[in-house]
Formats: structure tokens, sequence, C-alpha cells
């Protein structure tokens, strides 16, 4: 029997390719997840994206690191906004979307494939801003993807995210007697949707894992990042039908969303963190 408080390790490459994969069948099938940025959105890209006003209502010369935030809708809003932008993903598909996006409406930045967690091909100190949509869980261990924001930011950067609650994966999509139960131990991987089925809160045939709070926030806090805010996106809707995403977000909040400033001395936490 597995014990909760030691997962087992699954293999990290095999996960990367699976989810990949997925997301570029999900591109292939127009999954929601894939809907390019709309002309909407562009003519006001703060208030889409920021819509707490964490970003001080200007980012225009910022150096935006778009972090596994392919798909043609990150970037071209903050491109939008007036800020120098990179977008990194793991997925061609997704990255395909923004070439396509962004060669559509003229805009000018950076795509690039690649891991979350090894940004290499980054300077030290490079970004005014880590933009960070929902992702980590589909990594086994977030806490190299957080070492590597830290060391890619600039001292008094900001690091900008969106988490899928531990206990969203946790839990059944669907009542089980009435109730929604606990599935997944923290630390392992949640159930997963196979192709054709359909839910507002999994991605299909992705492999996702339920990180706990510790691993989230103290992740982050452990880079020498210091976590300034964090909302519960409300997702609630008191008329929906059990099982669906509004019924469920009434017992559990889906996402977490964190703003996170490096410090001038988080070089020195970094160090002590990687050995």
């Amino acid at each position: 029997m597995d014990n909760p408080s030691n997962p087992p390790k699954a293999p990290r490459g095999a996960v990367e390719a699976r989810n990949r994969q997925a997301y570029d069948r999900m591109v292939q099938t127009k999954h929601f997840l894939t809907q390019p940025v709309s002309t909407e959105e562009l003519a006001n890209p703060l208030a889409t994206l920021d819509a707490k006003g964490w970003l001080g209502g200007n980012i225009r010369g910022w150096n935006v690191l778009c972090l596994a935030a392919g798909g043609g809708r990150q970037g071209p809003l903050y491109c939008a906004a007036g800020a120098n932008v990179t977008v990194l993903d793991i997925s061609p598909g997704m990255l395909q979307l923004d070439r396509q996006v962004s060669a559509q409406l003229g805009l000018n930045y950076k795509i690039i494939q690649g891991d979350m967690a090894e940004l290499s091909m980054f300077q030290h100190d490079e970004f005014d801003l880590v933009a960070h949509p929902v992702s980590t869980c589909y990594v086994p261990n977030i806490e190299p993807v957080f070492a590597e924001i830290a060391r890619v930011l600039r001292p008094g950067g900001l690091y900008v995210s969106q988490h899928k609650q531990p206990m969203n994966l946790q839990a059944s999509l669907e009542l089980v007697q009435g109730r929604y139960v606990i599935e997944t131990p923290v630390g392992h991987a949640a159930k997963s949707l196979s192709i054709g089925q359909s839910s507002l809160l999994r991605e299909p045939e992705t492999v996702e894992f339920a990180h706990s709070l510790d691993a989230i926030l103290g992740g982050i806090c452990r880079t020498g990042m210091s976590i300034e805010a964090i909302s519960e996106p409300d997702h609630a809707n008191l008329d929906s039908e059990p099982g669906t995403m509004g019924h469920r977000s009434r017992f559990i909040r889906p996402y977490l969303r964190i703003k996170a400033r490096k410090s001038a001395g988080s070089t020195k936490a970094r160090k002590i963190l990687l050995g």
C-alpha cells in the first residue's frame, strides 16, 4: 500500500510526454482551454489579466515571462498591454496558436518550447514579471519550478500565478451518495479524464498531481519570494446542477491565485534551497 506521506515517484519524462500530447490533442479538438484571445479582451488587456489590480495599472516596458502559457491568449494580452513578452510552453500545438495569433494581430513576442522547471535559456534577474496560469498540477515536484522562477525574476519582480487547490484534485468530480468525496491522497496523481469526457475541472488525458498547500505556498516562500496576496476565484453557482463546476465550487473552491515578490535577499535563500 502506498504511504500518502511518501508518494511513489512518477517518471517525469513519461508525464511530460503525456501532458504535451494531451494539450496538442486539445488544440486539434478546439478544447475551450485552447481558444485564443478575443478582440474584446484585447481592447482593455489589463482589465482581462489583472482584475485585482495586482500589477499596479501599467506594465508598459516590463519584461514578462508567460510561463507554461501558450495558446494565443496570455502572450497577446501582455503584449497589447505594452510589455516585452516571452511565452514558454511544452506543447507545440499551443505555441502554434501563439504564432498564428501574433501574425494575425501584428504582435511581436518571443515564443519558446520548453519545460517550466528548466529555464536555463534565461539569465538571472531577467524578468520583471513571471505570469503563470494553472499548470503546476502537471509536474510531480514543483520546488524546482519555483526555484527557476525565483532565479529569472529581478529583485522586486513579481510572480503572479494560479494553481489548482489541493482539494480540487483530491475530491471526486461527481457526487458519491450525495457528497463529494476525497479520492486522491495529497502528492499523488488525480484521476484522469479519458478522451471524449468533459469537465471544466479536468483536462482530458492529462496527468495531474494534488500538491499540498505546503508545497505551493511554502515552496514559493522557500525560494526567497514573499507572498503579498492570495485569492480564491469564486466559480460557485447556486442554480447549477449537482456534479457541475458551479455546484461543486460551492463546496470546493477550485483555484488559488497568488501574488508573490522576489526580495533583495532571495539569491541567498535560493542557494540554501538548492544546496
